[in-house]
């Protein structure tokens, strides 16, 4: 039977619609909607038989085979499913190799049949039959393919995607390298093979061969979720991936659920030296990390003549308002996870008299802030700060 006629027969036996794709998809959500869900059958049958769908099998092979096709020919279609494609499924074979017919064993007689010189090896003679070599061992799908599917409430979560887009557009947000798993936490977006993706929900935090582990439900913002495990998404992000800035806002409201009950603890703040002396100019990543229990303007008013403040102006760059919680108790669990990072300078006061503040740390402004979420989370106990790379490394 010809192509056309395969063709033919496919479109006849289609009761379901399945092949009838528009030559052209517009952005229209719904029309990128239903080539989504397209594709991703198209992908469930590559993950369940190891191979892309072929029109010479069942009438639901066929089907598949005959939408892939028409998605491969059509670049509208191809721009909407391009991030789903990590098996290459829209690059056409014709696009690497040169085509061949089929080839019936059966009907080979002898060795003179043999049209493309399968049979033609020195060693054929040589070698057992039976001996298999260069076979292609089996896999696992990765976790965050085998768990993929539509979001059917994905309408909750598409007003956050709209206001990331603007708070990147307003530099409020900024999208930065991947520092690893200690990163990834409830709120989250990352970006993932050009995707952007939000961490709805994380489970129980497990360890497992000293690695921690937890179920994750994702939105991705192409209207697809997934229940990936927080080390395969991880790893996933190392290879292809980045993660975007939390809001300051976003970190205290995780420091705190606030009622009409809850009393206010005080407040954590970061803050940036301005001094002009050389040796703390100088210094990268160089940041305060303080309580106050009361507002943070009131008590940094002095502080071009305080030894804690390295005797200069400083500028703020985070305030945390905290709720219901020894902030105090808070503050020295930081310094003591920063501890082989804090700044050792002696500094002379106006009273003449030596000091050396303790509350300054060498360490990127991200993973300061990564930090204090975890403490709030009880992830910490977990992780330790690798000065030496300034970054989280679990224990």
């Amino acid at each position: 039977m010809s192509i056309k006629d395969n063709f033919l027969k496919a479109i006849s036996d289609d009761s379901f619609g399945l092949t009838v794709v528009k030559p052209k998809v517009s952005t229209n959500k719904d029309e990128s909607k239903i080539v989504i869900e397209k594709f991703m059958k198209i992908l469930e049958f590559y993950e369940k038989n190891k191979k892309e769908p072929s029109k010479e099998a069942s009438r639901e092979e066929r089907t598949l085979a005959i939408i892939l096709e028409s998605i491969r020919n059509d670049k509208n279609q191809k721009a909407v499913v391009k991030e789903l494609d990590i098996y290459d499924l829209l690059k056409s074979d014709k696009d690497n190799f040169e085509l061949i017919t089929d080839v019936d064993i059966e009907k080979i007689e002898s060795f003179d049949d043999d049209p493309f010189g399968l049979l033609e090896n020195e060693s054929f003679n040589n070698e057992d039959i039976f001996t298999l070599k260069n076979v292609t061992k089996t896999f696992e799908m990765p976790d965050y393919i085998a768990t993929r599917k539509i979001c059917k409430d994905f309408f909750k979560y598409e007003e956050l995607f709209k206001n990331l887009q603007k708070d990147l557009q307003n530099k409020l947000r900024k999208i930065e390298e991947y520092r690893g798993e200690r990163f990834i936490q409830k709120g989250l977006f990352f970006v993932l093979k050009g995707v952007v993706g939000y961490v709805a929900d994380v489970g129980i935090l497990q360890k497992q061969n000293n690695k921690i582990n937890a179920r994750l439900h994702c939105i991705f913002e192409n209207g697809t979720e997934s229940n990936m495990l927080l080390r395969s998404l991880s790893a996933e992000l190392y290879k292809d991936g980045q993660v975007i800035s939390f809001l300051n806002e976003e970190i205290e409201n995780n420091l705190s659920q606030i009622s009409s009950e809850d009393k206010s603890s005080g407040y954590i703040y970061i803050l940036k030296s301005k001094s002009n002396d050389n040796q703390i100019r100088d210094i990268k990543n160089l940041y305060k990390i303080g309580y106050s229990t009361t507002k943070v303007d009131e008590r940094l008013k002095n502080a071009k003549n305080e030894p804690t403040y390295l005797m200069a102006e400083v500028e703020q760059i985070a305030i945390y308002k905290c709720f219901n919680m020894n902030t105090q108790k808070l503050e020295q669990i930081v310094h003591q996870f920063f501890g082989n990072s804090c700044l050792n300078i002696q500094i002379i006061g106006n009273d003449g008299k030596v000091h050396t503040p303790r509350e300054w740390f060498i360490a990127p402004l991200e993973v300061i802030k990564q930090a204090i979420f975890m403490i709030v989370n009880g992830e910490i106990i977990y992780y330790k700060y690798d000065e030496k790379n300034e970054c989280i490394k679990a224990l």
